[in-house]
């Protein structure tokens, strides 16, 4: 059987902590950022993690077991 391989653009933008989450960065924080307010900008920066249903989802992409 071959070797699972990991996406790409998935590294890119998960990391798995070592309790087994998944953290992700925010969207809309990459250009056209003048029409937003600044608490709106500041708010973007912070991250979050992946949710329940969608864990089975990105592991796979990460090619970690479920």
């Amino acid at each position: 059987m071959p070797k699972v391989k990991t996406n790409s653009s998935a590294k890119k933008r998960f990391k798995v902590t070592p309790s087994g989450k998944i953290k992700r960065g925010s969207a809309y924080k990459s250009h056209i950022l003048t029409k937003m307010s600044t608490k709106r900008k500041r708010n973007l920066t912070k991250g979050g993690y992946i949710s329940e249903p969608d864990m089975g989802l990105i592991k796979n992409l990460l090619g970690i077991g479920k």
